[in-house]
């Protein structure tokens, strides 16, 4: 009987097991049979406000369009090494992926599923799992599954064709990030131990696959957060356990790159290697991500602050004194601030990013080595600060994989106005469902 299939593209699949860079994705259709070209992009003349980066200052590639991702980190615009070069490539063409599979209208009613494995915080610490989060840390391939299944899967259960999606999202970057050969180790928030993948890969990566998974089913944005290290040589000679933990246990000041991948209205993948926060948006015309925000440069200061304040009264006292102060204009500010929550960390970050102001979690709650380093990382190369409320985020040690503290991350101004009311930090969880 012939294998079946799922008919829509998200079930493409994985890219070949090579260690070249990969190919444009089989999603997606080839350039050559496009009814437009990129010049006829709506990114090629999009002009970007000068707030968050001037696009009309770039050099534009050879055919007059803006520069894609691959160009920009090739053409020595990040001015990295060619092993990097092909990572990217590889973390690009997953992100394509997981980008058509959160969009997928068969999606709708994940949310109904929490069921499926049940139970709740593993021996890490980490989150009862979530829908999406439950199947993802499967490492049981798309394609092995519906061969396991002699039966015509396209309209047997539509909650079976969830599961079948939802059980890529991991297995996405880790197949990804394998076929590269650059990777010597992958830890990310869905498993319990970081994963030794290959003896010769230069980098670390660390993930959290998909930020925000909990609102899916309500089409709230979600996210992917990485953050990339070079691997620590000095630990070779160790077991493949302990160097793997040792290499994902590196402090945020020694990220090479780091990024999220924002899943909304548009696709966005917002990188820094060291050298400024850029924004790439994904054309779904020619299956590029489109330099749309160069050298992005947070506001000093801001008017918005992005927390569940729900919970104000199980706040600390200095955080409660800040936020009455910045809402009522008695700040060093004198406006008055809106709250903007979104309960998505990278959606809620992303808006801070570009407009300035303060997204915090005041709680032990956030990953230190998945979520907190990496985007702390990325503030500060675009001008900013992250903080636990005392001290500067990529300056703590990780002792722990699943690290927890609280975060804020924003404008500089905004940061250190927070931080002067020091009691910011809450230490008491009332019992409410995380």
């Amino acid at each position: 009987m012939q294998s079946p299939t799922i008919p829509f593209n998200p079930g493409c699949n994985f890219p070949p097991k090579s260690t070249n860079f990969p190919g444009k994705s089989p999603c997606l259709p080839p350039k050559s049979n496009l009814a437009r070209s990129r010049m006829a992009s709506p990114f090629c003349r999009l002009r970007v406000n000068s707030q968050i980066g001037d696009v009309t200052s770039l050099s534009s590639n050879s055919d007059g369009g803006l520069p894609t991702l691959s160009e920009y980190v090739g053409q020595g615009g990040a001015n990295v090494g060619d092993d990097l070069v092909v990572l990217f490539g590889h973390l690009e063409y997953a992100c394509k992926k997981i980008a058509a599979l959160v969009a997928s209208p068969y999606n709708t009613s994940l949310g109904k599923h929490s069921g499926i494995a049940g139970g709740g915080a593993g021996a890490s610490g980490r989150d009862k799992p979530k829908p999406l989060d439950i199947v993802s840390s499967s490492t049981m391939g798309f394609e092995s599954l519906l061969v396991m299944q002699d039966i015509p899967i396209w309209g047997y259960r539509c909650s079976y064709i969830h599961v079948l999606i939802d059980v890529l999202m991991n297995e996405i970057i880790l197949s990804s990030l394998r076929n590269s050969g650059k990777v010597a180790v992958m830890a990310s928030e869905e498993d319990d131990a970081p994963i030794w993948l290959n003896d010769d890969g230069p980098f670390v990566v660390v993930t959290d696959p998909l930020d925000g998974s909990r609102n899916i089913d309500a089409s709230i944005p979600t996210g992917t957060i990485f953050g990339i290290y070079n691997r620590l040589v000095e630990v070779d000679h160790l077991p493949s356990e302990e160097k793997a933990i040792l290499n994902s246990l590196q402090s945020g000041s020694r990220l090479v790159a780091s990024g999220y991948v924002l899943y909304s209205s548009a696709t966005i993948l917002c990188t820094s290697f060291g050298s400024g926060t850029h924004a790439f948006t994904l054309d779904h015309s020619t299956g590029d991500f489109v330099l749309t925000h160069p050298s992005i440069k947070i506001p000093p200061r801001g008017q918005i602050y992005s927390v569940n304040d729900a919970r104000y009264f199980d706040w600390p006292e200095g955080l409660r004194r800040y936020i009455d102060t910045v809402r009522q204009g008695k700040g060093k500010n004198p406006k008055k601030y809106s709250a903007r929550y979104i309960c998505s960390l990278v959606a809620d970050f992303h808006r801070t990013l570009l407009y300035g102001g303060v997204t915090m979690n005041p709680r032990d709650h956030l990953r230190l080595v998945y979520e907190a380093n990496p985007l702390s990382f990325l503030v500060e190369q675009a001008g900013g600060r992250g903080s636990d409320g005392k001290i500067r985020i990529l300056s703590i040690q990780p002792v722990k994989l699943h690290q927890r503290l609280p975060l804020f991350l924003g404008s500089l101004e905004d940061m250190e106005e927070l931080e002067s009311y020091r009691d910011v930090q809450q230490k008491v969880n009332p019992g409410y469902e995380v």
